[in-house]
């Protein structure tokens, strides 16, 4: 493995700004300190730097020594997700309920890291684009920055970002073409009957137990009607109802979450769930409301350009470290909206370890960040010699 120089020399510098994002972490579009701290390291970098995209995001622009009209973008997302830490780190969170369970305090170093080479070298022809995004974690960072016109105001030719990944070994980089993580639909379904006494449940419209008989209904949806060539998932993630031992609840309400690479098999799904609950509040006379919101786009690594990406890890991590066998995520990931506008690649990064993201026990390799912010750098480099 051959981390560039440049950024093995101030590494520490990486992990002292990661540390303090990680004890002041900020969930999506609150991302206001963090958000400052970018900006004002990419300013004191000499980047021309613009705040408030797309909310609290940031983008920086890097021109290389060279001249040139090509421009590529790196994008890295800055969110933290809803929930307690439970590790014993020096630099743990300090605010309740916040907690970078998913290591975009990482990412955001990362970038950071890379900037800053890249702003010392500038060894390059054309423009780097740094982009900073607020709220990926299912509230719609990426759709945020494009509806303020991310790629109008700061065209790019190719777009890359990378994420790290707990289960493959510190120096290995997965990357490969095609779809790589699923799209994901949110869903609320709220049922409205009529509540009674306990002990006189023939004078109810029970929500729960029409709530218990829908849940177990709808995982029919994958088994019986989605093609098993295509994979899908539906999970129900959240019930709630009812207040009291002896009183049967009017109403309930259940949410979770579908996964799919394919939006034929999407709409699809969305139109069983719909069927299945309009046949069950005919049957037992109630109402039945299905909210159905497609959070993330199915992620599609352009070939293109993920052969360049695996040309760039390869030179940090080495051939072997490259991984480039197709194993499709069932996470998603809003990057692949900016996908959809830009062509480019997505890839992870290993650094080892035996609990995954979104963990309250998720522990991030300080080792990663030279290695991840070399890729970076390196993919433009490659990508603006000429």
């Amino acid at each position: 493995m051959t981390v560039l120089p440049r950024i093995e020399a101030f590494a520490r510098d990486l992990e002292a700004i990661r540390h303090d994002l990680h004890a002041h972490p900020e969930i999506g579009f609150e991302e206001h300190r963090t958000s400052a701290i970018v900006a004002e390291a990419l300013e004191g970098m000499g980047a021309i730097v613009h705040r408030g995209v797309g909310g609290t995001g940031v983008v920086a622009l890097i021109e290389g020594k060279r001249p040139g009209a090509r421009r590529i973008g790196l994008r890295a997302d800055m969110d933290a997700l809803p929930m307690d830490e439970e590790t014993n780190l020096p630099y743990r969170s300090t605010v309740p309920g916040r907690f970078h369970g998913c290591g975009h305090d990482g990412h955001t170093t990362m970038l950071l890291g890379a900037a800053r080479y890249l702003a010392e070298t500038r060894d390059f022809a054309g423009t780097a684009v740094c982009i900073f995004q607020p709220a990926e974690e299912g509230l719609g960072g990426a759709r945020a920055m494009l509806a303020d016109g991310l790629f109008e105001r700061f065209p790019c030719d190719e777009v890359y970002g990378l994420h790290n990944a707990p289960q493959y070994a510190l120096g290995q980089v997965a990357v490969f073409p095609g779809k790589a993580m699923a799209g994901a639909t949110f869903f609320d379904i709220h049922i409205r009957g009529r509540g009674a006494h306990g002990a006189q449940p023939h004078n109810s419209k029970d929500a729960v137990l029409i709530a218990t008989m829908l849940a177990q209904n709808l995982q029919s949806v994958v088994s019986r009607n989605v093609t098993p060539m295509e994979p899908a998932v539906l999970s129900i993630t959240r019930i709630e109802s009812g207040s009291a031992y002896n009183v049967i609840p009017a109403e309930a309400k259940m949410s979770g979450t579908l996964r799919y690479f394919d939006d034929g098999v999407r709409d699809l799904m969305h139109e069983r769930i719909e069927k299945i609950a309009e046949g069950m509040a005919l049957g037992f006379e109630v109402e039945i409301a299905v909210d159905l919101r497609p959070i993330f786009t199915v992620l599609d690594n352009a070939g293109e350009q993920t052969a360049y990406l695996q040309e760039a890890a390869a030179e940090i991590v080495g051939t072997d470290g490259v991984l480039t066998a197709r194993k499709p995520v069932t996470g998603s990931e809003d990057f692949a909206d900016m996908l959809q506008a830009v062509p480019g690649a997505y890839c992870w990064v290993g650094h080892g370890g035996d609990v995954p993201v979104h963990n309250p026990a998720f522990v991030l390799d300080d080792a990663i960040l030279p290695i991840g912010a070399s890729v970076l750098a390196r993919i433009v480099e490659k990508r603006l010699a000429a």
